[in-house]
């Protein structure tokens, strides 16, 4: 079992990075809205401030790297990569799916971060459909304690499962399960789709479970029934999955679907993102933080300082844009009125 996991994340990193893994028709839905240009900000482009804090977590930017990979030779260098990046620049950082950890072939110092981040949130991760497989609290209480994460976040992957050769597709009565965790692990937890996005009821009935933030993962960015097409020996999958390439919410309507259901919970916006632009447009869309996973997964393949180079242009192009709108924090970021849908 534990081989067979680990061949399939180093397949994953391989398709990810060299496979068209993206729908055709399908967008994050980002570049049909845009922000009017202020040619006169009145504030100082070297004051503005990208504060904020994540579950009680001051943070020095409202951008985390997405969940990823783990449980191999080449995912423990990626992750030191992106941990130490993260620990430089002041990003959360959230994990690949940590069920290989509890196996000891699952080489599990792939996800042992905190020693090269120290300082910064760490979100351990697993799927939520495990709880049908035999998982439970136990099993994430003893994930959080190995990785000394701050909080859990639980995948919900159910089309990537139907069309991984294997996959476990049994997602009933999952949602009383999820509230069992939220009441007993001692640690927050969270949601997260893998990229078809999550609408505003399903996000409702999981913060009434508990769940104290959701990450909407949304459609445009990887689609993994792609990503696992080029796995599968199946036919008849393979077929199906390129049916499905365009499957999913796009991340612009996820976060306005999730934005009012979910009160004052923090509201994570990935799929898709690529720039420091799309993360301000979530932000004034009502997202609290922005996830990059696939567009810096190249740079954290070759090292720690590339990730830093691709980390700082993105929090330039989030302060440009406050400027251009002359907003010198995030508050008045998420507030201005200088955000509009363009006109079809």
């Amino acid at each position: 079992m534990a081989g067979s996991i680990e061949q399939r994340k180093s397949e994953h990193i391989q398709i990810t990075l060299n496979e068209k893994v993206t729908g055709d028709a399908i967008t994050t839905g980002f570049e049909s809205y845009a922000f009017i240009h202020n040619a006169l900000p009145e504030i100082d482009f070297a004051e503005i401030s990208t504060e904020t804090e994540f579950l009680g977590h001051a943070c020095r930017t409202p951008f985390l790297i997405s969940s990823m990979t783990g449980g191999t030779a080449v995912a423990e260098m990626i992750n030191r990569n992106l941990a130490e990046a993260a620990e430089e620049r002041g990003w959360a950082l959230a994990l690949g799916s940590t069920r290989a950890l509890l196996d000891s072939d699952g080489h599990p110092p792939s996800f042992l971060m905190r020693k090269y981040a120290p300082s910064v949130p760490i979100i351990a991760n697993i799927g939520a459909v495990q709880f049908n497989y035999g998982y439970g609290t136990d099993e994430c209480r003893r994930i959080v304690e190995l990785t000394e994460a701050d909080m859990l976040v639980l995948h919900l992957n159910s089309i990537q499962e139907v069309i991984q050769d294997g996959g476990d597709t049994n997602f009933k009565n999952l949602l009383m399960k999820i509230e069992t965790l939220c009441a007993g692990l001692g640690v927050p937890v969270g949601v997260k789709e893998v990229g078809w996005g999550i609408d505003g009821d399903t996000a409702r009935r999981l913060t009434e479970a508990g769940i104290a933030f959701v990450d909407v993962a949304g459609a445009g960015g990887t689609s993994w029934s792609q990503v696992e097409k080029f796995r599968s020996k199946d036919p008849v999958r393979r077929a199906a999955a390129e049916t499905f390439s365009d499957w999913g919410i796009p991340t612009a309507d996820s976060i306005r679907m999730v934005r009012g259901e979910i009160g004052g919970r923090p509201l994570v916006a990935s799929g898709g993102m690529r720039t420091g632009l799309d993360g301000a447009k979530a932000l004034a869309l009502g997202a609290d933080f922005v996830g990059f996973g696939r567009s810096i997964l190249k740079e954290a393949t070759q090292s720690a300082e590339d990730v830093l180079e691709s980390m700082a242009v993105r929090e330039m192009e989030l302060r440009m844009a406050m400027f251009g709108v002359g907003a010198s924090s995030l508050r008045e970021l998420k507030d201005t009125w200088r955000f509009v849908r363009k006109e079809r």
